[in-house]
């Protein structure tokens, strides 16, 4: 699952408070984005602790000066249990004047970052990949059925002599859609030639 919107919580340690911020990135450097604009944010904190999970399976985590694997590894695995992908968690401390011990640490943050990837909206997804397909203007509407039909998510029109229409579509099913776009269009159209979609996520009804 994709995260669909961010999401906030807290948790009160022992006098510390640490403040989770979730939200979706679709790569490290998003993650970090995000924790660099929370370090402007609460400039007067003590640490930014940070995790980012990927949809490819790669991950980045980082203790912000806590004891190592006390807060980073701990907010991963917090991720990785509410099966959310292509998200990142950041826990800001402020410290409150106790020293909580590694465990302490570890439960204080995995609390909170809990709590904010508990209440973010989810959305269901699957794999897909982007393609093109270009047609003349008396093939706009048997074009227009076959995509409706089979379920191609249109993300935009270029008119030109000729109509291009950008689709996402489940990954492998681009040769059956082909091979309908064919017989619909009597061979005048089909899927644009493209060795290496792009891939992308689609989302899921529910």
């Amino acid at each position: 699952m994709l995260p669909a919107g961010p999401a906030a919580a807290s948790h009160v340690e022992r006098g510390s408070r640490f403040l989770a911020s979730v939200e979706e990135c679709r790569s490290v450097a998003e993650g970090l984005a995000v924790r660099d604009v929370e370090r402007r944010r609460t400039y007067d904190a003590t640490h930014h602790v940070w995790a980012v999970r990927l949809a490819d399976g790669s991950f980045r985590y980082d203790d912000d000066g806590e004891p190592a694997g006390t807060g980073g590894r701990t907010i991963l695995a917090e991720i990785d249990s509410a099966g959310l992908v292509d998200v990142v968690c950041v826990v800001t401390r402020y410290f409150g004047g106790t020293k909580l011990g590694a465990g302490g640490l570890a439960r204080a943050y995995g609390l909170a970052a809990a709590r904010a990837l508990e209440s973010v909206p989810k959305r269901r997804v699957r794999r897909g990949e982007i393609r093109c397909v270009t047609y003349g203007f008396e093939d706009t509407g048997a074009v227009a059925r076959v995509l409706m039909v089979h379920g191609a998510v249109r993300d935009g029109d270029v008119f030109s002599e000729a109509v291009c229409t950008r689709i996402r579509i489940p990954t492998g099913t681009a040769d059956r859609l082909n091979r309908v776009l064919k017989d619909a269009t009597r061979g005048r159209v089909s899927l644009d030639p493209d060795s290496a979609p792009p891939a992308v996520w689609i989302g899921v009804a529910t």
